[in-house]
């Protein structure tokens, strides 16, 4: 099991350095994000959408840790983070479930307390984890953080680089975010089904709608042909007019 990453956020310094102490003296979490207040971890997205586990206060100024917890969770949908609360109120509980928090730590509370939720979410990571699948002729497994999620070529529109990830746009407007590169996923495409057109753009080829000599129309979307890629990009061209 790799070690999970983890985000402490608290407004109250004391209880924040706390929750970061116990977090580096566990073994199997790591300590990526250390925050006094919620509006800074949404700005840091790529600290968050890497989080496996969220400590989390309840009462904070600006946002709380429900709010923060709702907008986690309609940002990452199924890849979201495991979410903790630490509160002093023993009242949210309910709330704390219908966002789909793991566990709500009562402060204070003790290592022991803290290492039981700890070992709980590492429990259930380890449990949705599984070996990729193998996939059918017409289709692609993507991971998202514990899962595999199965995508028919015939769904997919094109696929964008965004730094260490791809997102995979889907004809149904949704798309999904895994951890990738281009140059892997264009190795598992079919080259008659898929085109790479730039450094940051896989295009299904079924799916385009109009061309030019230095680019591509999927729907509303215009994606530019990169220098490097305008031959190979040429002889479909000639391919697809005739």
């Amino acid at each position: 099991m790799k070690t999970l990453k983890c985000i402490a956020i608290d407004d109250e310094p004391l209880a924040l350095n706390l929750v970061c102490k116990f977090i580096t003296q566990t073994p199997f979490l790591e300590l990526t994000g250390k925050y006094k207040n919620a509006i800074t971890v949404l700005q840091d997205a790529k600290v968050l959408q890497e989080a496996d586990l969220v400590f989390m206060d309840i009462h904070m100024p600006d946002l709380d840790g429900i709010e923060l917890a709702k907008m986690i969770k309609a940002l990452q949908g199924d890849a979201a983070p495991r979410l903790v609360f630490t509160t002093a109120y023993n009242q949210y509980a309910i709330e704390g479930y219908k966002v789909e928090a793991l566990d709500y730590l009562l402060k204070p509370f003790s290592y022991d307390d803290f290492l039981r939720v700890a070992l709980k979410a590492k429990a259930q990571l380890e449990k949705a984890v599984v070996a990729a699948p193998v996939a059918e002729p017409d289709s692609i497994f993507f991971k998202v953080e514990y899962r595999w999620i199965k995508v028919l070529f015939a769904e997919i529109l094109y696929i964008e680089g965004v730094k260490d990830y791809v997102k995979v746009h889907l004809a149904n407007g949704k798309n999904i975010i895994t951890l990738n590169s281009l140059k892997n996923l264009e190795a598992k495409l079919p080259p008659n089904q898929f085109m790479r057109l730039n450094r940051s753009a896989i295009v299904a080829l079924s799916k385009i709608t109009a061309v030019t000599k230095t680019s591509v129309q999927i729907q509303e979307l215009v994606i530019p042909v990169g220098e490097n890629y305008r031959e190979a990009f040429a002889a479909f061209l000639k391919d697809w007019i005739e």
